[in-house]
Formats: C-alpha cells, structure tokens, sequence
C-alpha cells in the first residue's frame, strides 16, 4: 500500500520524503552543545559581523586559512596584529576587502574536488604550509560547502587545527535523511579531534520552529583540540558576555534550548 501512495503520489507530481524523527534530530544537535574547559574565551574580530569567540589559545598558532571572504576582514586583520598569517579563498570576489593588509587570496571556492575554480582543504593548504609552521586555525563561512569540504579533508591536515571557527548553514534540513546523514557524518568526525566550546546564532534570519524545536539556520560554533585542553562540564549560561549579534540592527537571538546539554535528556548528551 506504501509503494502504491508513492507511486500515485510521483505521478501527480508530489515528492515523497521520509522525515527523520525529533529523536534522531535531537541526537545531531547534540553533537553541537559548548563545554566548559579552563581555556576562556575571547572575541577576535569586530563587535559584530566578522568577529568570533576562539579559546585563547593562540600562541604558537603561524597561520589562519579563511575561505569565504566577506566585504570586511577583521578577524584576519585582528591575526595578523598577532603575527599569525592569513590565507584566503574565494572565487566569487576578486580579492581581499580593501585595507586588509597583506593577505594571501586564491581566487577558487573551496570545496570536495580540484578544478579551474575550486580546491580542497588538503592542496590549498599544502600549497601554503612551511616546515616550519606550528598549529593553525580556521575560520570557514562559504555557505553550506562546509559540510562536504570538512568531510574532505585528511585527518592529518584536520588536525594541524587547534582552533576552528565554522558558521554552520543550512542546520533546519536536519529533518531531511540526506542532509540529516552528511551533517551527522561532518559533525561526528569533527568530534573525534575537537571540542565544541561556544556556539551562537547568526541573527540575520529567524530560527525554524518545529514542534517545540527551534533551530538557526545559521550557527557560528568555536571548536578546540581536545589535546589543547579537557572538558570539564557543558556550558550552561547563555549567552556568553562577548556575544555580539551579527546584524546590529536586528535583535540578538539567543541559543534556543535544543541547543543547551542543560536541556538535552541523558541519550542526547551522550551523543557528544
């Protein structure tokens, strides 16, 4: 009888999909709720757009890879005043903001394959690296090509990371099968190497509501190493006293419940 409604379904024109449940959402989420470790946090960049919390942990970090160039970079600009140099990429402007300074610019989308307009992860930094460079950080906002470019990447240049600081897009197709399976594909391998230690909504759009969940469209999250230092407990205050919203003229919205661990139930904490 399935078969027969979708059948008749596809041949009206409907697309069929399977939803996935509030459970196994929950369970993805999780992955994505900030613990507290002795390292504290700072902003670097500007009061808003452009500016993220990282674990002050920076000494010994040469160099910071930033795909996704927006009309100002005062998180790179704030690196370099710190003697860590910047690697950009993106093929869709024709350079640095202007007044960056002297920034590295690929003119290619960073992404899964190698072509005439896109590179991945692991030759875009080869191509970059000395022998002599330390840990690295990096700062990724290239619109949803984050989920396949964080798959792509080797376990090896991974984890030449000691900070990551990602704006995640495209979080309320969770609900999808495929897109639910990519994004807890990505998340479940950044969690083998790092910590999540800060998240906060980008307030440029209303969060989707579903049922009793709310969630971003779009979530900047701050990563750490876990060698770098131990979890001791989730963050439970919200939001952090550095927070800024990313639109200055629109409401800050703070991080919605689902992604709290004070508010998960024991099975969904247990996903981090």
């Amino acid at each position: 009888m399935k078969q027969f409604a979708s059948a008749v379904a596809l041949h009206l024109g409907f697309a069929v999909k399977r939803r996935v449940d509030d459970a196994r959402v929950r369970r993805l989420l999780a992955r994505l709720h900030p613990v507290s470790t002795a390292v504290p946090l700072i902003r670097i960049g500007g009061a808003n757009d452009g500016g993220y919390l990282v674990p002050d942990d920076l000494a010994g970090v040469t160099a910071c890879f930033s795909p996704g160039v927006d009309q100002i970079a005062s998180f790179e600009q704030d690196l370099q005043r710190r003697g860590i140099r910047c690697f950009l990429a993106d093929a869709s402007v024709e350079g640095p903001p202007p007044g960056s300074g002297d920034m590295d610019f690929e003119k290619k989308f960073v992404g899964a394959w190698n072509d005439d307009r896109h590179v991945t992860m692991d030759r875009w930094m080869r191509s970059k690296l000395r022998p002599e460079d330390g840990d690295l950080i990096l700062q990724m906002d290239i619109e949803g090509a984050e989920w396949q470019a964080l798959l792509n990447i080797s376990d090896e240049m991974l984890q030449a990371f000691r900070i990551l600081v990602i704006e995640f897009h495209s979080l309320p197709h969770c609900f999808d099968e495929v897109a639910w399976a990519l994004f807890d594909a990505c998340l479940g391998r950044l969690a083998q190497f790092f910590h999540v230690v800060h998240a906060h909504p980008n307030n440029v759009a209303a969060n989707f509501a579903y049922g009793d969940l709310e969630i971003p469209h779009f979530l900047e999250v701050s990563f750490l190493r876990k060698d770098r230092a131990q979890a001791d407990g989730f963050v439970t205050r919200f939001p952090h006293p550095l927070d800024q919203p990313c639109c200055p003229d629109r409401r800050d919205r703070p991080l919605p419940s689902c992604l709290h661990a004070s508010a998960a139930a024991p099975h969904e904490r247990d996903a981090r």
